[in-house]
């Protein structure tokens, strides 16, 4: 098998005390972990000021930080994807990614007496490529009860396709997420002395995140130290046999080596992996699309609906494939399941394609 130049990243779109490597981090400007969803204290007082001076019941708590966080008299709020920061740099700023806004949401609702957790979608359709790194992202939200009813609070609302539902997380691993994305912006910027400081105090809050050992794979495999690299990568599959990132690095790893049969290995478990894997048979069918190979392209499109049968967006994708293909009948179905599985606007726009198509 050909080997590949890419390395894998996971990307996240997270108090401690402070470890040797986090007193280091901190002297090199980075927040401390105690810091970093700290309410800086003239938004805890306008928070008391303007939305709890009387004493509001749960709902209307809540009902106020969302207009608050983006109101443009209130915080106003922006979401910039590089924007990884403290919960005060948030403040400062007014900008923030998913995993910023969930920080600053926590903290401000756990401060107005709300009963708010983080959550993780730890797969999400979503990469970027750059320099020879693939960026994997997950996701990042947070879950509130007010009175007997619990509602999601999503910066990225319906722009995402996940793979799974959200899961609780602890406070401790949203704050060791943080120090990942740090990381991965050292990684970016060849900083790899930085990267893997920022990766160790990540590790040193949550040790058993193993995209977190995957990354540090990365680093020093890139630093010029392959062997600590595969020591990285293993430990990441010992937590987590199918983590994709680090089977992937370690088959790159491998072909460099010109190790061909450990190679093979991990290529296998990695396609094992992702047969059932309804992201990976969607980008199939998206650069099988862009190539003009319209048959593989609507195979891999209807292996991801098999997959993740209740996203609609898979067979909105699959009736575009039909269409280029001449297949009107298909498409129609594959629309209308489409339409089926969606609401609001996008259950509209589905409606009026599907009026298009079966006009004479």
């Amino acid at each position: 098998m050909r080997s590949t130049p890419f390395a894998l990243v996971l990307v996240l779109l997270c108090a401690a005390l402070l470890s040797p490597v986090g007193r280091a981090v901190a002297q090199a400007g980075v927040a401390p972990p105690d810091e970093v969803m700290a309410l800086p204290a003239p938004l805890r007082e306008r928070l008391h000021r303007e939305l709890l001076h009387d004493a509001p019941a749960p709902h209307a708590r809540l009902q106020r930080l969302g207009s608050f966080m983006f109101a443009p008299e209130g915080l106003g709020m922006t979401y910039v994807e590089t924007a990884n920061f403290t919960v005060a740099q948030a403040y400062e700023t007014r900008a923030a990614n998913c995993l910023t806004f969930t920080m600053l949401f926590l903290a401000l609702a756990k401060e107005a007496g709300l009963d708010a957790t983080p959550q993780e979608i730890e797969q999400i359709l979503g990469f970027r490529q750059a320099d020879g790194t693939l960026y994997l992202s997950n996701h990042v939200n947070a879950s509130v009860r007010a009175g007997a009813r619990r509602y999601t609070v999503d910066v990225a609302g319906d722009r995402i396709i996940p793979r799974d539902r959200p899961k609780p997380i602890t406070s401790t691993r949203l704050i060791a997420h943080y120090y990942n994305n740090l990381a991965v912006e050292r990684l970016a910027a060849a900083d790899h002395a930085a990267a893997l400081s920022l990766l160790d105090t990540a590790l040193s809050l949550d040790p058993d995140y193993a995209g977190y050992w995957s990354n540090v794979g990365v680093v020093r495999t890139r630093s010029g130290d392959p062997r600590g690299g595969e020591q990285a990568y293993r430990h990441a599959l010992a937590l987590d046999p199918a983590n994709t990132s680090a089977l992937f690095n370690l088959a790159g790893l491998a072909a460099r080596m010109g190790d061909r049969a450990l190679e093979a290995e991990y290529r296998q478990r990695l396609a094992k992996v992702q047969r059932t894997d309804p992201f990976h048979a969607f980008m199939q069918a998206v650069n099988a699309e862009n190539a003009g190979d319209l048959p593989r392209a609507i195979r891999e499109y209807r292996r991801a609906v098999d997959l993740q049968p209740q996203e609609h967006r898979f067979h909105s994708a699959l009736a575009n494939a039909y269409l280029k293909a001449g297949r009107i009948r298909p498409a129609i179905r594959s629309l209308a399941q489409a339409q089926a599985l969606s609401d609001g606007d996008t259950r509209a726009a589905y409606g009026e394609r599907l009026d298009a198509l079966r006009t004479p």
